[in-house]
């Protein structure tokens, strides 16, 4: 990735003040922060041994209206949080510039999670949502390129239902997220 956030770094707010000032889904976004557990020691491990590393930020695209961030944004913060990585909001209605330049699959999907260094530039990318519970809507979006199809509107509600059903009731999913953010920052 050559891309750069060095523009947007201190631009953005702390996650306590995002959690404060959600207008939507505020009760939903601290369950999920509350109900979070490290599930796995070798995962919770590996995100406490980035606490030597102080070149690391973490810059995450969200709203408290969607449903994707108030399930992930919290597991976001607590692997943010055990590894140390300084972490900042970026409220996507005030940085539509930086949305538009990581757009999934055509559209403004969020949360985006960028990994940067202290200069800004991007060294990895996560969201909006794990691989597993994201493929239906990749699937929706290679098998339905018409968005003025007669039955567009009833496929894509029968892929969102899907993928709410990969969610669950419960924390198990958080665990993908853990995964996934472990892959990519393997690799910085």
């Amino acid at each position: 990735m050559s891309q750069s956030v060095a523009h947007k770094l201190d631009h953005g707010i702390a996650p306590l003040k995002f959690k404060e000032e959600m207008t939507k889904n505020k009760e939903a976004f601290a369950s999920w922060y509350d109900k979070f557990e490290w599930n796995d020691s070798g995962l919770y491990d590996f995100f406490e041994s980035l606490n030597n590393r102080d070149d690391l930020r973490c810059l995450i695209l969200a709203a408290d209206w969607c449903g994707d961030v108030v399930r992930n944004v919290p597991v976001v913060l607590r692997a943010m949080e055990a590894a140390g990585i300084p972490t900042q909001i970026l409220i996507m209605e005030e940085h539509l510039d930086l949305m538009d330049e990581h757009l999934t699959l055509g559209g403004r999907s969020i949360p985006i999670v960028l990994i940067a260094d202290t200069g800004g530039a991007i060294l990895a990318k996560w969201g909006p949502r794990p691989k597993y519970i994201q493929e239906p809507m990749v699937e929706f979006k290679q098998q339905n390129p018409d968005r003025d199809a007669p039955d567009y509107q009833e496929k894509l509600a029968a892929a969102r239902q899907e993928i709410m059903r990969r969610y669950g009731e419960d924390t198990a999913y958080q665990a993908l997220i853990l995964q996934e953010l472990r892959d990519i920052l393997e690799r910085v």
